[in-house]
């Protein structure tokens, strides 16, 4: 059984950063690979990913809905403990053009998302940090919004290991 064992999302204003952490009752194996395959990814956060590669530099984006397309890069990767993208998602940007999202990614105005793992006796921790928020155009509500999404997400996440159970 999966479990979230930090409910809440952390957001530091000053610092602009968005953080959770959550326990999963799996292998470290097991989650690096439901974060980081296309067909694994599409179980518990986008519709579909399309990766043109799975090291650092490699593009794709992550897709949400067909007006929902988001650009994003690999930029770090360690398997199976950590693995670092940066994507265009920037929630107020998109709202303030009509809900249009850039087709490639604006390094000055991005946002990176870091996923570290650790084993821990009875599964894995998994501590999501996402930064930049002061590189877009709003950063408060672009906070407020990840911070949503973020909770939702990963708590799907851990439902996708409970309901593998």
């Amino acid at each position: 059984m999966s479990m979230t064992d930090d409910q809440h999302i952390a957001t530091d204003g000053g610092a602009y950063t968005v953080r959770r952490s959550i326990h999963i009752s799996a292998p470290i194996e097991k989650v690096w690979m439901t974060l980081t395959e296309p067909e694994h990814i599409s179980k518990w956060f986008a519709e579909s990913t399309v990766l043109d590669g799975t090291g650092v530099g490699a593009t794709g984006v992550f897709i949400f809905s067909a007006t929902d397309v988001i650009p994003m890069r690999i930029e770090e990767i360690d398997a199976p403990r950590m693995i670092a993208y940066r994507w265009s998602n920037d929630d107020a940007a998109a709202a303030k053009a009509g809900g249009v999202r850039p087709k490639t990614i604006d390094d000055a105005h991005s946002l990176l998302v870091r996923f570290t793992l650790e084993p821990t006796d009875d599964g894995t921790r998994l501590i999501m940090v996402e930064t930049g928020f002061e590189t877009t155009i709003d950063p408060a509500y672009n906070l407020e919004t990840h911070s949503g999404g973020w909770d939702e997400l990963l708590d799907r996440l851990v439902a996708h290991f409970e309901n593998e159970s």
